[in-house]
């Protein structure tokens, strides 16, 4: 969901007992030193409410104008950016370290107030400027209010992003002025004019309001909001304690937990870097305190945290991204992402298994645990996650509107345990509302019943859902928007110079040329790509880069659409975990208190099915279930799991007991060809593990038999 809940301090059972030493003054340093979404202003006083309050209503407008609102596109996406600018200002200082309490300097009033009026002049001309647009009749003062709010974007996206990205939107913005100035020889003005209408006021082909902004501003927000109300009902609390109870007591428990854990938070608060710290700050100290090496536990919770961001249902709400880029159901597209989320977890498992054993490591004490049977009543938590996956894959409602029942979903459930009476009257009202087929006379009624018991609940003593957490939870959805929104926008700038300059069939002719006409070549090219770009960009923003810039190469080449995009949103994701800018390893590192580059090269290795997985389906679509059958579905996810299985024993160098450097090539290629879905490949990586396996069985019983 792009949201973060930072100043969250998670406990398990085993943290109670005594495993957790990292505490919260240590996760907040942790979070400003790799996370720039936490490096924000000092507000105190009435001036933090007045700030909140802004955000606040923000977030309701967002709400609003998604799901009644049918304005013309220059009203909605301009007024979208605008408010952005506002809160973004309010929210980022120019640069780390420069908070002063309730203080914004004045060259920042003038950035927020100019850019955002820049985009509130395109909403309140919006009529006049959709007639002249068409007939090129752009006023010079308007070119000029268009750089401003060009500026003034790119500004906030520094601030929230921070400086790779906004390379890459240099490098763009300057080849687009190259190409008015020299190829088509324009002068200087009808230069910087052509580019400001084409990246400012055009909604259609690129450009600020293109579609990554639109994606943003029709979903994105509402389920970054979403998420900031699943945080506020303990959720994130219920998934630990569940990992936990599932296989904390197993050897090396503690990394499972985070395996699993991490898995689980990732994919609702789709933030690497964020994720790492609130999970790893249990997690950590536990598998360090276990005997696991203090970069191989920083390793596991950065990787595990990263792959949360492909872990479907949600996949940090990039499958709903995926969705409308791709013009697929929602349905279709978390369908093909299982098998290689599966397969990227399984290989991280069975790697932290491997090295327990190992190390001959031991898994929790049962009495520490928390038992399975409580938790079970506790699975209400998931109402509305259950709730949303369902609405968004029957296609009978908008993802807009499945979103806002599932937030009013996330308030009842929040205080459902303290007021169960009230919340499982709005509960029912609002299932008989959304299943029951009713006239309307009585569905409105209904869902009136459900707004009003939230509402009751939460003005109720001991409610975990207050007006304040409701409140905050408003407030932050907005404040979590920021950078998404920021790096959307930016991400339509790429996408315009892109389209305007017709870049995008030259690229694909230097990657052909590159490569030698050899698609494997080309693939590993645009990984790079993606992986540069990648770096340090929040994961819906991510996405809209390389759905822009990468994915149309390899589609040029051949690689079916929706595995195209599948490829460049996987790499795009492991940048967190890749050196020499692993921010989600470098911050797992800092709990660890590990060397940053030794534990981000463990994570790279522990993720080793993120960097195969996406060659093998771009080159052999079956792995995400295109142009199957039943049957060839069950031979593909069974002879990958044995895959990854062999290439993690290779990496890690140990099975029954310690490999040979040669047994290791041989498992590792063996597990490689069961990764590729074909029959030769799987007969002759069945032969390889087997030979492996043999000769470990018959060394380890020679050995017992020495002993």
């Amino acid at each position: 969901m792009a949201t973060k809940n930072k100043k969250q301090k998670l406990h398990t059972a085993p943290a109670a007992a005594g495993e957790h030493d990292f505490d919260q003054a240590a996760m907040d340093e942790v979070m400003k030193k790799y996370d720039r979404e936490s490096n924000t202003r000092i507000w105190e006083g009435w001036q933090k409410w007045a700030v909140f309050g802004v955000m606040a209503l923000y977030s309701l407008f967002v709400i609003y104008v998604t799901l009644f609102a049918t304005w013309l596109d220059l009203i909605r996406y301009p007024s979208f950016i605008g408010g952005i600018l506002l809160v973004g200002y309010l929210t980022y200082p120019v640069k780390k370290g420069v908070q002063r309490v309730n203080h914004i300097p004045w060259f920042d009033w003038i950035l927020m107030l100019a850019g955002a009026a820049a985009f509130f002049y395109v909403v309140v001309n919006a009529h006049s400027l959709t007639v002249r647009l068409g007939m090129s009749q752009i006023r010079p003062y308007e070119v000029a209010i268009g750089i401003v709010g060009i500026f003034s974007l790119l500004e906030l996206c520094r601030r929230a992003v921070g400086i790779p990205i906004l390379c890459v939107a240099g490098v763009f913005i300057g080849y687009a002025l190259y190409y008015y100035a020299f190829i088509k020889h324009l002068t200087v003005y009808n230069t910087v004019r052509n580019v400001a209408i084409s990246l400012f006021y055009k909604v259609q082909g690129g450009g600020i309001l293109g579609t990554p902004v639109q994606v943003c501003a029709k979903f994105i927000l509402v389920f970054i909001i979403f998420g900031a109300f699943l945080e506020r009902t303990g959720i994130a609390q219920f998934f630990i304690d569940l990992a936990n109870s599932l296989v904390g007591r197993f050897s090396g428990g503690p990394a499972k937990v985070a395996v699993i854990s991490s898995a689980l938070c990732g994919m609702v608060s789709g933030s690497s870097v964020g994720n790492t710290v609130t999970t790893g700050s249990v997690t950590i100290p536990m598998m360090k305190k276990t005997g696991y090496k203090a970069e191989f536990a920083g390793a596991v919770e950065a990787a595990a945290s990263t792959g949360g961001q492909i872990m479907p249902p949600i996949m940090g709400a990039a499958a709903f991204l995926m969705a409308e880029y791709v013009g697929v159901p929602y349905s279709n597209v978390i369908m093909r992402a299982v098998l290689p989320a599966i397969l990227y977890f399984t290989g991280i498992f069975i790697a932290v298994h491997l090295e327990a054993k190992k190390l001959g490591l031991q898994g929790i004490s049962p009495e520490l645990l928390p038992v399975f049977s409580k938790l079970i009543g506790r699975s209400y938590l998931l109402l509305p996650l259950v709730i949303l996956v369902y609405l968004v894959s029957s296609g009978s409602n908008t993802m807009a509107f499945a979103a806002a029942i599932a937030i009013l979903f996330a308030v009842q459930v929040a205080n459902a345990h303290k007021e169960p009476v009230i919340s499982v009257i709005g509960i029912a009202a609002l299932l008989c509302y959304l299943f029951i087929e009713l006239p309307g006379w009585v569905k409105l009624p209904l869902l009136l019943v459900a707004i009003v018991c939230a509402v009751t609940c939460m003005f109720k003593k001991d409610a975990v859902m207050t007006p304040g957490v409701f409140f905050d939870a408003l407030a932050n959805g907005a404040k979590s928007s920021i950078s998404v929104a920021a790096a959307c926008g930016v991400a339509g700038i790429i996408g315009g110079c892109i389209t305007v300059t017709g870049l995008a069939s030259q690229i694909i002719t230097a990657i052909i040329t590159l490569s030698h006409g050899s698609v494997l070549i080309a693939l590993f090219f645009t990984m790079l790509c993606c992986i540069v770009l990648g770096m340090g960009v929040p994961t819906t923003a991510n996405y809209c880069i390389m759905a822009s810039t990468c994915a149309p190469i390899l589609i040029q080449l051949g690689i079916p659409v929706i595995a195209a995009h599948f490829f460049v949103f996987y790499f795009g994701i492991v940048a967190d975990i890749t050196p020499p800018v692993a921010l989600a390893a470098y911050a797992g590192s800092a709990i660890a208190k590990a060397p940053p580059m030794k534990t981000a090269f463990n994570a790279s290795k522990l993720a080793i099915g993120a960097f195969v997985v996406p060659y093998i389906f771009a080159l052999n679509p079956a792995m995400l279930l295109i142009d199957t059958t039943p049957f060839q579905v069950v031979i593909v996810v069974v002879t990958s799991i044995v895959g990854i299985f062999g290439v993690a024993a290779a990496l890690n160098g140990f099975l029954r007991r310690p490999l040979h450097p040669l047994l290791r090539v041989v498992i590792g290629l063996g597990g490689l060809l069961m990764m590729d879905p074909s029959t030769l490949t799987d007969v002759v990586g069945v032969v390889m593990l087997a030979a492996v396996l043999v000769f470990q069985a018959v060394g380890a019983n020679k050995a017992a038999a020495q002993e």
